[in-house]
């Protein structure tokens, strides 16, 4: 059993409580316009335009079968990205396909460092069953586990990963059908009752929404998510962090988007703590 990892953090602060390794999967499904890790959207497709360009020969091609594949030697990089601006499919050829055990190798480097790990993405529930497995090496280890997704995976049908998980930070990118299609191409009815079932387990530690003016109405979308996790506080309460859009990173057709002002993030903070959100992070 095999994912596509893109990086590993060996230290992070800010992708859930506490000091943690943060290991990020390649792929994503759905298509979020100001995505601000473009290059981890999609799979490399082994074209092999990277190859020649990279100026630190870290990049190789493979072939077997009649199936190509791109190499990456990590020892070799020199974290240019000339081959993330040169593709063309939203892809990275650095990533290392490693199995669960693997991965953990490189997590136990950090112990006794560390409270615990999150798998972030793209989109790390493309990979459920590597989750799953991965998840269970750390509590042996006595390792808190965090999920970092968009919601689209239908938790309900993944009870062994949610047993093995200890808290999901879930993007709520717009509440209104409308506005999300507008945001990411895709509807939102599955990640609305995720956060509703997640939230009643007590596992919904926390639910972002990237504040892009212009794009989507972020005030609707507050309001309601609030409202419709506010009595689930008493389960456990539930952390809203509110991002603003910045335009570093993101695709060049999509980079016109304007940065919110810290006026508007403020008011957009007081609208969850009306609807009964207690604690609200700005970012």
């Amino acid at each position: 059993m095999k994912a596509p990892v893109n990086k590993i953090i060996p230290f992070s602060a800010v992708d859930g409580p506490g000091n943690r390794t943060s290991v990020f999967l390649q792929g994503c499904n759905i298509n979020c316009l100001y995505c601000h890790n473009p290059e981890t959207r999609k799979v490399c497709i082994g074209c092999g335009d990277c190859v020649e360009a990279c100026p630190a020969g870290a990049l190789s091609m493979w072939e077997a079968d009649g199936k190509k594949r791109v190499l990456y030697d990590p020892l070799k990089c020199v974290s240019c990205d000339t081959c993330i601006h040169l593709c063309t499919h939203d892809a990275s050829p650095r990533i290392v396909y490693m199995t669960p055990e693997e991965v953990f190798e490189k997590i136990a480097r950090q112990i006794p460092f560390i409270r615990g790990v999150t798998l972030s993405g793209g989109e790390c529930t493309l990979y459920p069953e590597f989750l799953t497995e991965l998840f269970s090496i750390c509590k042996t280890r006595g390792l808190d586990t965090m999920l970092d997704s968009n919601g689209t995976l239908d938790f309900k049908e993944h009870p062994d990963l949610l047993e093995v998980t200890d808290g999901v930070m879930l993007d709520i990118k717009a509440f209104s059908q409308e506005d999300h299609k507008k945001v990411t191409g895709g509807e939102n009815q599955k990640i609305l009752e995720n956060a509703r079932y997640l939230a009643s387990l007590g596992k919904l530690f926390e639910v972002r929404t990237v504040v892009v003016p212009g794009l989507f109405d972020p005030e609707f979308t507050i309001k309601e998510a609030s409202a419709m996790l506010k009595p689930f506080q008493q389960v456990k309460r539930i952390q809203y962090k509110i991002i603003a859009y910045r335009p570093m990173g993101v695709r060049a057709e999509y980079a016109g988007f304007p940065v919110p002002d810290e006026a508007l993030l403020n008011h957009l903070a007081e609208i969850a703590r009306t609807e009964g959100m207690e604690k609200i992070v700005i970012i």
